[in-house]
């Protein structure tokens, strides 16, 4: 048993993926991919996904820095200019991370739309 923990606290995708995998992170590192130069300062980004905090997309942003999958570029000038993109670790990861949006677009209604219609009550029957 104290083999499997150790196994389970080690394995590389449990661990690699929670440095990205909440739903800022990737939405940070897709916007930053999509952008017309890979390169955006925060409020572009803030812009871009407009239901994130500018809390939330600051430690989003800190914690992808850290993770070395974004670089953050501060610039010395009056007020200070700030833009991320994405390192070539991140890069790597975006053909993944394609695949998966790729995947949900064309899943979306299994995944989403037939969860949301299970949710709802049914309609009461028409009654003549």
């Amino acid at each position: 048993m104290a083999d499997f923990q150790a196994g389970y606290l080690a394995c590389p995708i449990r661990n690699v993926i929670s440095r990205f995998g909440d739903k800022w992170s990737m939405l940070v590192l897709y916007s930053l991919h999509a952008s017309d130069t890979g390169i955006l300062r925060f409020n572009e980004l803030r812009r871009l996904m407009t239901d994130c905090s500018q809390k939330m997309l600051s430690q989003t942003l800190k914690n992808l820095e850290q993770s070395h999958l974004v670089h953050r570029e501060v610039y010395p000038e009056v007020p200070p200019r700030v833009e991320y993109s994405l390192t070539g670790t991140g890069q790597s990861l975006m053909p993944a991370i394609t695949s998966l949006i790729d995947w949900a677009n064309q899943h979306f209604d299994d995944v989403v739309t037939k969860d949301l219609a299970a949710d709802r009550p049914a309609p009461a029957p028409i009654r003549i």
